[in-house]
Formats: structure tokens, C-alpha cells, sequence
């Protein structure tokens, strides 16, 4: 799996009907900074609002997974969305021209292939991970449904479905590698049941469904009036049905167990919506959109339960920036050089480290026999980092000075001695207007905030 975010090179776009709306649009695929995430956008709509990809903006499930924000609703996002996993993508712009992204033939691959063509980059940021810490169970007994996240440090899914049909026995399919994703599951359609057909028309449902972006199962025996009646439901001049194959215009499948590959497809793309890529093992038993997104709930739940935000250091990836570019960044040397690597950059934020031993020259004469560190040392560390956030703003940083000029709302939590790691957060909390910016951050220890600031910067040009 991918160590660092991603977007694409350039703007993307597909045009089709929307399968429940019938509703002809475009949708558009466009290139979003780190830490932006999956956001859609209703461009056919006054001020063009913005509807997050989040399960808290999940407003109905039948038959897709549809989400409203801001007065905008967007319908069956789940195939665009698992898309955009399937290629660990993490940051788009989705713009829409209608209420629901083109069906387009029912699977993902068209806008793989879109996204393809458009290029993939890396970006100066780590992906920001959910590692499922302990065993999640969803339970539906009355539709014998059982879905489990389990923790691992991989993402792998694995999907079993049963119709109690003569046509599609028990099938199972399984994802193991998400490089895999595009060959083994993208090409994967929606399928529904003959018996399920009229009653979706009726309830206004599958108005863009078409046998060239659906496959309709034949799960029991159909006269020839009923074979025109279908016809003319689907604005067909025939259709027609070989009993031995059980589909509904003899539609040759991709694989064997196509449906259960489509539905690990839905469940990778609903659960996109818990906002961050997973580690987890995922084992779904007969799984549908509202037990997808029943597992996702639980799993943000618990995200939000791990404090969420809180950098992660890992020393054995390697450094953004290490001691000795950050030395070209800033001015400061021995013993003010504070900040020993950038671990995340980005258009708004920096993550840093501090690696606090016995050797510092302030412990010589602070507390001596109980080594602290001073908290303006920390806060002169904080400040070091959100330099090197400030000059990641100008193509010529080295014609730049960074100057602290305000502080507000400073706070020390606990003490940091010798032997602890700080890991330095700051992010911008305004635009930066004639070379004056403000910015919030946080010291942390094993996890523990110790120290924080709101800081304000000056980016002044050398003489």
C-alpha cells in the first residue's frame, strides 16, 4: 500500500446517465491538494455547493448510497468512489453537472480508465491511515446479514453472497492486494433480480438501468408475453432469455462470480466514506449498501474515539526533509537548531520532530539533577517548524527570512525530558495577506498533547 498521498495530474471526465435518476451527466475528476479527500460538487446548482464524501452525509440507501450536504444531494456514489480507492487516490474534486454520477456500463473501469489517463502523482504528504484497533461485528439477523473489521496492517476484503437461486449458487471473491483492484474487481457490474426489475420502475428507481450497464438474473420462468412486456419497460425491440445461462438477454458474465466481486466493489466504495484509507480485514456475509454503511459508522465511530489528528511518526520512513536541508531552509545553528526532521509537508500544514537527549546545552543550568525542558525552547521549536510551513509558500525560500512576531494562547501540559520525541503539528489558520500569516501548534509526546500555541509569522525578503 501507498506511503504517500496522491492525486492526478490533470482534469478528468466522463458523461453518462445516472442509473437511478436517468439524468444525462458529466462528471468531472479534478486535482485537489493533500489532506483534501473525496469532496463532489454540484456545478449545476446555485453557488455550486460541496458535499463531503463522509457517512455522516449519508441521507437514503435504496438500492445506492446517496449523500446530501449544503442543500446538494449527490445519488449512487459508491462506483466512483471505489474507483478512487481501487487506485489509492486519496485527493479529488468531483464535479458534477447532475444529481448522480453516470452509470456508465454498471462497474468502476471507465472511471479507472479516466483517472488513468488523467496520471497519478505523488504528493509531500503520508497518507493518513486508519489502522482498525480491535474487532468490529455488524449483525442484521432478520436479512442474515454478518460483517467484521478485524485489525491487520494490510486492506483486504473478503465477500461471500447466497440468493437461494438456481442461477447464481453460494459465491465468495476476495481482494488481497488493492493493486489488484483494476484487473480482478473494476470490471465487476450491478446486477439486480427479474423479480426486483418492475418494482424498482415502480418505485422510481433504475430509470437510466439498461441490459448494456446492468445484468438482469432470470430466476424464474418467463412466458413469451412477459418477454414484450420487458421489452418495452426497457425500451428494447426484444429481449430474450436463454434458461441455461439464466440471464436476461444472454449477457455473457466477466467472471464466474461477477456478482460477488460487484458487491466487494460496492463495499470498497462505501466504505470510503469513513474519510481516511483503511488497514483492516473486512469479511462481509450477504452485504448490501445499508450494512456497508452500518460497518463504516462503526469503524468512524472508532476513529474518532483514537484522537483523531494526532500525527504519527514512524523513524524508519524516510524524513520530507532532513537535518541538513532543513539547515538550507532556516538560519538557526547549534545549539538553536531545534527541529531535527519534516515529516509532512503540505499547502497547509507541517508535522516536525525533536529528538530531546541529556546533551542539550539547556539542561546544563535548568532544573539541574531534574533535567525539564524550558518551555521556550519547545515553543522556539514550534515556531522552527512553522517556519518551514512559511516558506514552503515562496518558489525562492532562500531569499526569505521567517520571523515569529506574535504568540496567543500559549499553554505547557506535562514536561518533556530528556529521552522523549516531540512531534510538532502547525497548520495555517488564515491566508497569508502581505507577508503576515497565523498559524496553530501543538507539541506532542507518545501521543499526549505537551505544549501548544497560536502563532502569528512574517515572511520578510532578504536585503
Amino acid at each position: 500500500m501507498n506511503e504517500k498521498q496522491q492525486t492526478i495530474k490533470r482534469a478528468a471526465s466522463v458523461s453518462g446517465v445516472g442509473l437511478h435518476t436517468g439524468v444525462s451527466a458529466t462528471m468531472t475528476f479534478l486535482p485537489a491538494p493533500a489532506n483534501h479527500g473525496y469532496k463532489f460538487q454540484r456545478v449545476d446548482l446555485p453557488d455550486q455547493p460541496i458535499v463531503d464524501a463522509d457517512v455522516d452525509n449519508v441521507v437514503d440507501l435504496s438500492r445506492g448510497t446517496t449523500i446530501e450536504q449544503n442543500g446538494a444531494r449527490i445519488n449512487t456514489v459508491e462506483h466512483t468512489l471505489a474507483a478512487l480507492v481501487g487506485l489509492q487516490i486519496d485527493n479529488v474534486l468531483i464535479q458534477l453537472d447532475g444529481p448522480e454520477p453516470p452509470i456508465m456500463d454498471g462497474s468502476a473501469i471507465k472511471f479507472i480508465e479516466a483517472l488513468e489517463e488523467a496520471g497519478i502523482e505523488e504528493q509531500n504528504a503520508y497518507r493518513n491511515y486508519f489502522e482498525v484497533p480491535e474487532y468490529v461485528h455488524y449483525v442484521n439477523a432478520e436479512n442474515d446479514i454478518e460483517m467484521a473489521a478485524m485489525p491487520l496492517t494490510d486492506y483486504r476484503l473478503t465477500v461471500m453472497v447466497d440468493y437461494n437461486s438456481k442461477v447464481i449458487n453460494s459465491q465468495h471473491a476476495s481482494l488481497n492486494d488493492m493493486t489488484l483492484f483494476k484487473e480482478e474487481i473494476a470490471p465487476c457490474r450491478t446486477f439486480c433480480f427479474l423479480h426486483e426489475l418492475e418494482a424498482l420502475y415502480n418505485q422510481n428507481l433504475i430509470k437510466g438501468g439498461d441490459l448494456t450497464n446492468a445484468i438482469v438474473i432470470v430466476d424464474r420462468q418467463v412466458k413469451e408475453g412477459e418477454l414484450d412486456h420487458l421489452a418495452k419497460l426497457l425500451d428494447k425491440p426484444k429481449v430474450s432469455v436463454d434458461e441455461s445461462k439464466g440471464i436476461l438477454n444472454n449477457v455473457d458474465l466477466h467472471f464466474p462470480n461477477e456478482m460477488a466481486r460487484h458487491k466487494l466493489l460496492d463495499l470498497v466504495g462505501d466504505l470510503a466514506l469513513v474519510g481516511r484509507p483503511l488497514k483492516a480485514q473486512i469479511l462481509a456475509a450477504r452485504p448490501g449498501h445499508a450494512a456497508n454503511v452500518a460497518l463504516a459508522r462503526k469503524i468512524k465511530k472508532l476513529m474518532k474515539a483514537a484522537k483523531d489528528g494526532i500525527p504519527q511518526y514512524d523513524p524508519k520512513k524516510a524524513p520530507i526533509l532532513d537535518i541538513n536541508q532543513i539547515a538550507n531552509l532556516l538560519p538557526h545553528r547549534y545549539p538553536f537548531q531545534m527541529i531535527d526532521k519534516i515529516i509532512a509537508l503540505d499547502e497547509m500544514s507541517v508535522v516536525g520532530t525533536k529528538n530531546v537527549t541529556m546533551n542539550e546545552q539547556f539542561f546544563l543550568g535548568h532544573f539541574p539533577g531534574n533535567p525539564v525542558m524550558p518551555g521556550v525552547m519547545q515553543l522556539e521549536a514550534m515556531a522552527q517548524t512553522g517556519g518551514i510551513l512559511v516558506l514552503s509558500t515562496v518558489p525562492d525560500p532562500e531569499n526569505y527570512w521567517p520571523y515569529l512576531i506574535g504568540i496567543d494562547n500559549c499553554r505547557f501540559r506535562r514536561n518533556v525530558v530528556p529521552g522523549d520525541t516531540v512531534i510538532f503539528k502547525c497548520e495555517f489558520t488564515s491566508p497569508m495577506k502581505r507577508g503576515i500569516v497565523k498559524m496553530s501548534g501543538r507539541g506532542y509526546v507518545s501521543g499526549q498533547l505537551v505544549c501548544e500555541a497560536d502563532m502569528i509569522a512574517s515572511l520578510v525578503k532578504k536585503k
